[in-house]
């Protein structure tokens, strides 16, 4: 008897110590999950989440293609959730181990690119829109309502080598698209060289293409202007806040519009823990966890049930949770068919070089 107890706790000392060792590979956006959720996913399974990260879609889609793998749960944006799908590089959701699933915005569910979300969970939305310093703006009398703070001469004479666009083709084309008044899903070769020239004419005015340290760059205000991601301008500003800067940082939605993200948790087929990726996945539609994405990423939040915890003043805030009228005026970007991909790339790379 004393032999079969020793041997049923070394037994149970084994599969603690398995548990314990468990690791959620996770592949998102840079600083897009608040570091107090992952730890309580952790204490909750016994699990160590192990990030790694990206800073564009095409970052994310060359990785994956180039044979990145062991990956759990990838968050990846609208059209490269289609992209993926098409490729039949993703795992169809056991929905019966998703039961938070019901916490979630009916209006983003069953989008166009995944219906009935075989493959897709929301996660989080964002807005791609300007950031600025408010000080030196209105030092200089510059509204920055409107997208000719990156693309106008006469507005960039005024802020030369302080201006950070994305380092992304489809954000920044989508962007001078909206400037120009087409669509962000505009492929016509003629408007898309039209955008060209448009970013072509003000590349000499911008300090560089920067999609990941633009944060730290308008927080410590080497940067004035910046085209970026509206969570990543909600951590600037709270960043410089806690720094005592004597400047505020400020964000705007663009008069024109501008691009809608909204991205999605998935499992790559290739995942080694399908089962604990199904357990993040139902763990972050809980509402208290959804929440702690806007609290503390700046995040605009697809679970209805999150509305509950998350902290008024950020619900005030437009850029995050835009109203009806600048809703109206908010695209997602769609996946490009091959020959649009290739002009695309085409005239990004010139764009690069010259």
């Amino acid at each position: 008897m004393k032999k079969l107890l020793a041997s049923l706790l070394l037994m149970s000392a084994a599969q603690l110590a398995t548990a314990a060792q468990q690791e959620l590979h996770l592949f998102n956006w840079n600083d897009y999950i608040s570091e107090e959720t992952v730890a309580a996913f952790e204490q909750s399974c016994s699990c160590k989440v192990v990030q790694d990260y990206y800073s564009s879609t095409e970052e994310m889609m060359a990785k994956l293609q180039a044979g990145a793998s062991g990956y759990d749960v990838v968050i990846p944006t609208q059209n490269a959730v289609q992209a993926l799908i098409k490729q039949g590089a993703l795992e169809p959701l056991d929905k019966s181990a998703l039961p938070n699933i019901k916490n979630e915005d009916p209006g983003f569910l069953s989008r166009s690119y995944d219906p009935g979300n075989t493959y897709s969970v929301p996660y989080a939305f964002t807005t791609t829109l300007i950031g600025y310093n408010e000080k030196r703006l209105k030092d200089l009398g510059i509204t920055p309502d409107d997208w000719s703070v990156i693309f106008d001469p006469k507005v960039l004479e005024k802020v030369r080598g302080k201006v950070t666009v994305m380092d992304d083709a489809e954000e920044l084309f989508g962007a001078a698209l909206k400037y120009l008044g087409y669509s962000v899903n505009d492929r016509d070769e003629k408007h898309l060289k039209e955008a060209q020239k448009v970013i072509m004419t003000a590349k000499p005015y911008w300090a560089a293409f920067n999609s990941s340290s633009y944060i730290k760059e308008l927080t410590v205000g080497n940067i004035w202007v910046a085209h970026g991601y509206s969570s990543d301008m909600v951590q600037a500003r709270n960043d410089a806040k806690e720094a005592g800067r004597d400047f505020t940082i400020n964000f705007v939605l663009p008069k024109q519009g501008a691009v809608l993200a909204l991205d999605n948790m998935v499992i790559p087929k290739a995942a080694k823990n399908k089962k604990l990726a199904l357990q993040f996945i139902n763990f972050m539609m809980d509402g208290k966890n959804a929440a702690g994405l806007t609290n503390e990423i700046g995040a605009g939040n697809p679970n209805a049930a999150a509305a509950a915890f998350i902290k008024p003043e950020i619900k005030k805030l437009t850029a995050i949770f835009p109203d009806k009228s600048a809703l109206a005026k908010l695209e997602t970007l769609e996946a490009t068919s091959p020959k649009a991909r290739r002009l695309l790339n085409r005239l990004w790379t010139e764009i690069k070089i010259k």
